[in-house]
């Protein structure tokens, strides 16, 4: 009889144990890292439908039930996932406004948003990024509990950085608006929301046009679509106050 070659395992890690028989506190958390590191890789390599909780066991070197009462099931454990990439990429969002804040008032409040704009195309649109992007709008249908933590988590969270950045920059008197929340949303959608769609549908990603579009929507935020309210305010005979006028084609 022939002998038949077997495939090798990767041989369990073991964890240092408490007396008690259960991994320690910081073996729990350095186990709990690993898990969700190699979760994250299987999820961007493979997508959300062909990785299963043994797989990510075996590559975690962990055992099955650890995974399974941990997480519960693949939904939980890519729930724990998409939580922690929403804050990895909140993260220089959340220091590009709180850097802002510290930035002499001599510099313009133009050149203080395409700052903050640029860290926001560098990982809202980066491909980890749409990655999940797409991942997370497959499931949410089946889902609506992943398509909610999305929005909690990550659009509520940025919309909220961002609108204290605001309150600064009107405290400071270098904006007037009535609502920065309101605002905060409407510069999110204009400075990366079209940009993050194409690159979600495929569309390769060309930085210099990315930050040339950026630099222009923010101009249109802090302009208007009017232009200046004295323009608004003395409208010639025959237009509406509102109508926005423009150019002729030439």
């Amino acid at each position: 009889m022939g002998l038949t070659a077997t495939k090798a395992r990767p041989a369990r890690r073991e964890v240092p144990k408490s007396r008690g028989g259960r991994p320690t506190k910081s073996a729990a958390i350095e186990r709990d890292q690993r898990l969700i590191e190699v979760a994250t890789r299987l999820f961007l390599d493979r997508g959300y439908d062909a990785t299963s909780l043994d797989a990510v066991a075996e590559a975690a070197r962990v055992s099955k039930p650890t995974v399974y009462s941990r997480y519960g099931d693949k939904r939980g454990l890519f729930a724990e996932v998409l939580r922690r990439e929403i804050a990895r990429w909140l993260a220089p969002l959340a220091e590009a406004a709180e850097g802002q804040l510290t930035r002499s008032s001599d510099i313009s409040v133009e050149q203080r948003l395409i700052e903050v704009g640029r860290e926001m195309l560098m990982f809202t649109c980066g491909p980890d990024a749409v990655a999940f992007s797409r991942m997370m709008t497959s499931q949410a249908i089946n889902f609506p509990d992943i398509a909610k933590l999305g929005k909690e988590e990550g659009w509520l969270k940025a919309v909220s950085t961002t609108a204290r950045f605001f309150d600064h920059l009107v405290a400071q008197g270098a904006m007037d608006v009535e609502d920065t929340g309101i605002a905060a949303e409407v510069f999110l959608d204009v400075v990366v929301g079209h940009t993050h769609r194409m690159a979600t549908f495929g569309t390769p990603l060309e930085m210099k046009s990315a930050e040339k579009r950026m630099r222009l929507a923010i101009r249109l935020f802090l302009a208007g679509a009017l232009g200046p309210s004295s323009r608004v305010q003395s409208a010639p005979k025959g237009t509406t106050k509102g109508t926005i006028r423009r150019r002729s084609s030439r």
